[in-house]
């Protein structure tokens, strides 16, 4: 799945350079950022997100693609760094002190210069429009780009544990575990990195509660509240349809 899903990340860059070959004028899409709570079901609504987005959206050549923690290896090739820095680069890892010390060693680059790279991919991969980014972020990151959307995902605790259980096929008290010190860790990235607080309603356009609505539903209010804000970037004789 991993390997399929960065395929699809690398074919949806291939796409916008092809795309600016020629110079023609195409619509700016919009890019959905979205941040979640652990379990809330983020990749099943991304997936039928895509669906939906993929019926209403111009045949371009360029499809609807999401970026979640692989956009990780997307960083590292954009920027020839070593396969092996991954491991430097999860969301709870923020220790400046010897990431800098390593960087004199030669040994990685320092935590900053990812943290570099990484908003600088996220804000090109949000202004080509057409990206779903998870996380790392990208909502403050590309809160001033007039063509994004952020969206929250939340869930009760129980869902989220009987979710991560079944995906992960974790037990009971290690679902919990793992739901407490990922959700921790997304708090510390986002105070460490950019002194935002992950649960501030303010930061998002629409918080979905994926306890009382479907993966689908979810994805269908996003979608909703898409078209309502960026009003002539669908095609409109698909609306009509898509909406009956």
């Amino acid at each position: 799945m991993a390997v399929g899903s960065y395929q699809k990340c690398k074919q949806y860059i291939e796409s916008h350079r092809q795309s600016e070959e020629p110079p023609v004028k195409r619509k700016v899409y919009p890019c959905i950022t979205i941040t979640r709570e652990t379990g809330a079901g983020v990749m099943s609504v991304c997936k039928e997100l895509i669906k939906l987005l993929e019926a209403i959206s111009q045949e371009d050549g360029i499809h609807w693609t999401y970026f979640d923690r692989k956009l990780i290896l997307k960083v590292l090739e954009d920027h020839n760094l070593p396969q092996q820095l991954r491991e430097f680069m999860p969301e709870d890892k923020t220790n400046y002190l010897k990431s800098i010390v390593y960087e004199i060693l030669g040994i990685h680059p320092s935590q900053l210069t990812l943290l570099y790279k990484t908003t600088e991919t996220v804000v090109q991969l949000a202004r080509m429009g057409k990206s779903i980014i998870v996380g790392r972020g990208s909502n403050i990151t590309t809160a001033k780009l007039k063509n994004t959307f952020h969206v929250r995902l939340v869930a009760p605790i129980e869902q989220r544990i009987q979710h991560v259980m079944e995906f992960s096929n974790l037990s009971k008290s290690d679902a919990y575990t793992f739901i407490k010190k990922e959700d921790a860790a997304r708090r510390k990235y986002l105070k460490s990195n950019y002194s935002g607080d992950v649960r501030d309603p303010h930061l998002y356009h629409l918080i979905i509660n994926t306890g009382m609505f479907s993966y689908k539903e979810a994805a269908q209010v996003i979608v909703n509240t898409l078209i309502d804000k960026f009003p002539g970037i669908f095609m409109e004789e698909v609306l009509t349809e898509f909406f009956s």
